[in-house]
């Protein structure tokens, strides 16, 4: 039998990018391709890139280049992919260049330049139910949607992505049962705006195990909360029908935390971006959160030095920040990107002033983060393990999601698995961190 052909493969950007690169690496399983993991021993590479900031942009084209001169046989795909002239202006050598969620012209492309021999078997491995994930085994992102509908000036991922398209409740809730049972213990639910959700279906009703259940967010996020996993939402914009969410979360059908991208608190910088702009109606539906669901985590992304922004916009948003007092936040300098609607906007900030700004914003912001940790100390919570080392155990509480969030470092050697789920009190707090102890007296 002829020898089946490898492929290299390097993701890049966000969980949503992670997801395409998921279902990729699957179909290319699925028929028999294998994975490489050199470029010296791959017949061909794939990179999958990002472009929604000139970093991630300079980021892709970088991968590329080391692909091409490392292997010389690479397949472009991603959010990049929109920008082909780009990318062969760099590196003309490239084999084919796809956009982003292009998976059967990834495929095509594979099959034109790394054909498969007439002999070969579809099925040299079988397969998980689940296909091939890039995360630990114990949690998982799921993709609900894809593009959007928003037209926010700083941003280009509708241009990249395309408009809102939803997955109908019922797939979407069929994948997520396939994952628990394969052993995932916490559902990372993604997409460019979650809150939209089913807006384009007009939340049409699917059946999932012969049930009807609504293709909208909170008759999703309902059902996910009946599988035996952490159920946790990103990209949640403070739309009014949110509101529906909070008691799910006080319930404990989902967890008790929200990831909103605010970016500002001036009126006039949302208004120039093309946000929503009433930053007193954000506060109010705070408070009423916390109100209903004192344990709700925050946790949000701002832009600073936005063309036009002056000090008394700065101060606006210092002082939103604080009266928010949000538990965990990320701060960008503005950063122009190509394609974008606000590069053409007067008054841009000079780069000193945005960095000042971001420093500043993050001194105040470290504050507030640290006194919500302090806050936790004495507090009994349920934790997930993420890695057990030598003389400590690293895991997460209900306010913490993998990679951007703190963690529970519980010292000692303790008897633990990946993926278990234990009580702890937390015993300290550091700038990012909790110091926890199990409570269960048995694993003394």
């Amino acid at each position: 039998m002829a020898k089946q052909p490898q492929i290299g493969f390097v993701s890049l950007g966000c969980p949503k990018n992670l997801v395409d690169s998921e279902r990729i690496l699957t179909q290319l399983r699925t028929e028999g391709y294998g994975i490489s993991p050199s470029y010296e021993g791959a017949d061909l590479v794939v990179v999958n890139t990002c472009g929604f900031i000139d970093d991630a942009v300079a980021e892709s084209l970088d991968a590329i280049g080391e692909a091409m001169a490392d292997n010389g046989r690479v397949i472009v795909t991603g959010c990049l992919g929109k920008r082909a002239d780009e990318i062969r202006e760099h590196h003309p050598g490239v084999l084919a260049i796809t956009g982003a969620h292009e998976y059967q012209m990834v495929m095509d492309e594979v099959h034109k330049h790394a054909p498969m021999p007439a002999d070969h078997d579809p099925f040299i491995d079988l397969l998980p139910p689940q296909g091939v994930k890039l995360t630990p085994k114990h949690y998982a992102y799921l993709k609900i949607s894809e593009g959007c509908n928003h037209s926010c000036r700083f941003c280009i991922i509708p241009d990249m992505r395309g408009p809102l398209v939803s997955r109908p409740a019922g797939e979407v809730l069929a994948e997520a049962e396939r994952l628990v049972e394969a052993g995932v213990r916490e559902l990372l639910v993604v997409s460019q705006d979650t809150s939209a959700y089913g807006v384009d279906l007009k939340y049409r009703t699917d059946f999932w195990n012969g049930r009807p259940v609504k293709s909208r967010i909170t008759e999703l996020a309902s059902a996910l909360g009946e599988l035996q996993a952490w159920v946790r939402l990103h990209y949640v914009y403070p739309y009014p029908h949110v509101d529906e969410l909070i008691p799910l979360m006080a319930e404990g059908k989902i967890l008790p935390y929200l990831d909103m991208p605010l970016q500002h608190g001036s009126p006039k910088i949302l208004k120039a971006m093309k946000r929503p702009a009433h930053t007193e109606k954000v506060l109010e539906r705070l408070a009423r959160w916390r109100s209903i669901c004192p344990e709700l985590t925050l946790r949000s992304t701002f832009i600073v030095g936005y063309p036009g922004e002056n000090d008394d916009d700065f101060e606006q948003l210092l002082d939103f920040i604080q009266e928010a007092q949000l538990d965990r936040v990320g701060c960008f300098s503005y950063s122009p990107v190509e394609g974008a609607a606000a590069n053409a906007l007067p008054d841009q900030v000079p780069h000193e002033i945005r960095e000042a700004r971001r420093e500043r914003f993050m001194e105040v912001q470290a504050r507030i983060s640290y006194a919500k940790l302090k806050a936790q100390v004495g507090r009994e919570m349920i934790v997930l393990v993420d890695e057990v080392q030598d003389q400590q155990v690293i895991a997460r509480g209900p306010g913490d999601a993998p990679e951007i969030d703190g963690q529970v470092i519980i010292p000692g050697a303790w008897e633990l698995e990946q993926g278990d789920f234990i009580a702890v009190k937390v015993t300290g707090a550091g700038a990012h961190d909790l110091f926890a102890e199990p409570t269960d007296p048995e694993m003394d």
